[in-house]
């Protein structure tokens, strides 16, 4: 080992590599994001993945590359990169208040006016008159010109660049049209009355001459605006999910400032921090440090992640868990930021600001399954990056083959036309981001969060779902659950005592036991002279008795002992509780199972799953809860670091496993799964190494949680299925000319419309 030492430590002494993520302008396509793509990745050392959805490259890049490098290749690619800048107070929410929409709807609305008329003169001979062809000329050349300017410009851009996209195809097919028709009014005999009809096929003219296309150079552009409008706004909606997530958090936040040393003198004189003071003072929630204690109002939103140090509340987490029922919180109860306080007042300090809030941490989760890439994308967009090159040939190939086997240039020239408008990559580029931004977003509307596109094949393919027990499928917190007393002995007699002995102990089973007997007798009286006696019990003197509680009593009342017997075999914890040496009572205490696990359990059936309880509690408790909720196989008596290996053995039989956990325990079995589900109430390790991470400690959300996975996965399939399909089936049709180029013009912008439209369904997942 020492001979390698020297040999290796340069390595490890490297920088590591950065990361950043730029916003790219100008894409039109999905050839366009695989063209930026490909430059980057050109350069030595970087990695980088472009999505045309989200407009934003993720790269990664080695000590040496400067951002600037990174920013200066994409523009000499022909497109703009800039980095994020600071989220802003005020967003734009709606549609309407987008500017690049805006003017991409007013340079809609006047193309369509304007095509709308050359269209209807075309297609309705009635409304024909003299020189019609004229005003159409008139009314089409600012749509091609002015209208189309985008599609010109950057066809232009790419051009000088070596490249051909998507606006490449627009831009040649319209502005062939357009130089058609012009030629034919002005040098043919196009403009001269009685001209023929583009649509009048049982006309045949071999010189093309009196043909022209003005409807289609006008209605092509116009169609593809429509389609490019409605697109950019359905990707609008796409991520309104994210955007919402991103602007729950509070705008200004009450806080309190001390003067010097008047915190610690309160501290001090209220004991363990409860009597706050301060001097309230209004600031910006950004500006919140950690440690810094604030006001939260009812209805106000909490600012950010703390502890409660006064008051008492209900908290509304709906906006950001899904969880419908508010929660009661008091002194020493964590709160997320972003929540609402439905209830009192509290003071709270904070214990996470910025990027480390639960709200920011899950905003990141989903931007960055959005920003993922599916394997079966990766395939779509390597048949992006050569698609718009093969359609040119196809066309000069269509025009070829229709002039040399016909000699009718206008056949030639209308199937020529019709496959440059008819081929749609962006559709390909479309299928799998646009239906990941709806399904991670629906997702964290649910208090669901999907790491990445490779976690949605993983849910298609498990059979066998592992549910730790504490935590997961139980609430992680004992309970008293039931109270057998001896004949003639007071049960609130028995509990105020038992209960206050258990009081001065830490032990979980003890403060179950206290705490039930608080909420069931009343207020307790104090304990003197406790003991603990380890391995037994504790005892003390309460009330002028000798209590114990325990295994401290050699006999046991036959009813007594009956009770503890049954206790044990439904898989509580059953103690013994008496005083002055004579037993009085069985208290049973068990972990109690959360009301909605039988639920999820046939939720998780329904999905094809085979439930399994996996535990580390001995076989009987674990056996007692599986009955409760409904599941046949037990793994119990398990040690924390072989839960791992139990996964290992039910994939070596040929199982596909996910695994539903919350605890620091629970990470390494997480990451072993082939689907890691983790509880967001449990630790940060068991999230960190989960696929999908459950916001809230609700065991249904496992179940949802697989379903949104597949149904986006199978919305994924749908998309592709379908541009792909399209694809195939419109070129053949638009090279045997059976397809008008306007015609072909709608149904490509259709294409695209239809693929987001389509992932847009599932904001509706319930």
């Amino acid at each position: 080992m020492t001979s390698t030492t020297t040999a290796e430590a340069p390595t490890s002494a490297e920088p590591a590599a950065s990361e950043v993520e730029l916003l790219i302008g100008g894409m039109t396509c999905a050839s366009c994001a695989a063209r930026v793509e490909k430059k980057l990745n050109r350069m030595d050392g970087v990695t980088a993945t472009v999505n045309y959805a989200t407009e934003k490259a993720r790269i990664t890049y080695p000590p040496g590359v400067e951002v600037a490098d990174l920013i200066d290749t994409v523009v000499r690619t022909g497109y703009t990169a800039e980095e994020p800048a600071p989220p802003r107070e005020e967003t734009p929410a709606a549609t309407e208040t987008d500017p690049e929409l805006a003017a991409l709807r007013r340079r809609l609305s006047v193309s369509v006016l304007l095509a709308l008329p050359v269209v209807l003169l075309a297609m309705v001979p009635p409304l024909q008159f003299d020189n019609w062809q004229w005003l159409s000329l008139t009314l089409a050349a600012p749509v091609v010109v002015w209208g189309a300017a985008p599609f010109h410009r950057a066809a232009w851009t790419n051009l000088r660049h070596g490249a051909a996209t998507m606006d490449t195809l627009v831009s040649v097919g319209t502005l062939a049209a357009f130089g058609w028709s012009v030629w034919a009014l002005f040098l043919g005999d196009a403009g001269m009355p009685g001209m023929r009809h583009p649509f009048e096929l049982t006309v045949s003219r071999t010189d093309g001459a009196s043909t022209i296309y003005l409807e289609v150079a006008a209605g092509v552009t116009a169609f593809i605006l429509l389609g490019r409008y409605l697109e950019a706004r359905s990707k609008r909606r796409a991520g309104a999910a994210l955007r919402a997530l991103m602007e729950l958090g509070a705008k200004d936040v009450t806080v309190l400032r001390y003067e010097e040393g008047e915190r610690e003198a309160l501290s001090a004189e209220g004991g363990g921090g409860r009597r706050v003071g301060g001097r309230e003072v209004r600031i910006p929630a950004d500006q919140l440090a950690v440690g810094d204690r604030f006001v939260v109002r009812p209805g106000e939103k909490i600012a950010t992640d703390g502890t409660v140090v006064e008051g008492s509340s209900a908290v509304d987490a709906s906006m950001l868990t899904g969880e419908s029922v508010p929660v009661d919180v008091g002194v020493g109860d964590a709160v997320t930021g972003a929540t609402v306080n439905a209830g009192g007042r509290l003071v709270v300090e904070a214990t996470r600001v910025g990027a480390d809030t639960q709200l920011a941490r899950m905003a990141k989760l989903v931007e960055d399954a959005q920003n993922g890439k599916a394997q079966v994308q990766r395939l779509a967009d390597r048949i992006s990056a050569v698609f718009v090159p093969v359609v040119l040939l196809i066309a000069v190939g269509t025009f070829g083959m229709w002039l040399g086997s016909t000699g009718d240039t206008v056949a030639a020239f209308t199937a020529a036309v019709a496959v440059l408008i008819i081929a749609c990559p962006c559709a390909l580029g479309l299928a799998t981001p646009t239906a990941l931004m709806v399904g991670t977003g629906r997702g964290a509307q649910l208090g669901i969060l999907i790491k990445g596109p490779e976690v949605l094949e993983s849910t298609r393919r498990v059979d066998t779902v592992v549910l730790d027990k504490t935590g997961t499928v139980t609430t992680g917190r004992m309970t008293l659950q039931a109270v057998h007393v001896a004949e003639g002995t007071d049960e609130r007699q028995l509990l105020r005592l038992a209960g206050a002995l258990e009081h001065a102990s830490e032990h979980p089973v003890a403060r179950a036991v206290a705490a039930g007997a608080e909420e069931r007798a009343g207020t307790l009286p104090l304990a003197e002279h406790f003991e603990n006696v380890p391995g037994r019990g504790v005892r003390g003197r309460v009330d002028g008795h000798e209590v114990a509680v325990g295994r401290l009593f050699e006999e046991l009342p036959p009813e007594l002992a009956r009770a503890k017997e049954e206790a044990e075999r439904a898989g509580h914890t059953a103690v013994v509780a008496g005083w002055d040496g004579t037993a009085h009572g069985v208290l049973a205490v068990a972990d109690a199972v959360k009301e909605t696990s039988a639920e999820a359990v046939r939720g998780l059936r329904a999905l094809g799953l085979t439930p399994v309880l996996l535990t580390g509690d001995n076989r009987t408790v674990a056996e007692a809860v599986a009955r409760t909720v409904g599941i046949e196989k037990v793994i119990a008596e398990v040690l924390p670091e072989d839960k791992a290996d139990v996964v290992r053995r039910l994939q070596a039989e040929g199982r596909s496993v996910a695994m539903v956990g919350d605890g620091v325990n629970d990470a390494a079995a997480l990451a072993v799964a082939d689907l890691g589900l983790a509880m967001g109430t449990g630790t940060d390790a068991a999230i960190e190494a989960g696929d999908l991470t459950l916001v809230r400690g609700d065991l249904r959300v496992a179940a949802d949680a697989i379903r949104l996975s597949r149904r986006t996965l199978a919305t994924i399939k749908g998309n592709l299925v379908w541009a792909f399909g399209y694809n195939v089936a419109a070129l053949p049709l638009a090279a045997a000319g059976l397809l008008n180029p306007m015609i072909a013009g709608a149904a490509m912008a259709f294409s695209s419309v239809f693929v987001v439209t389509n992932s847009l369904r599932l904001r509706a997942f319930r």
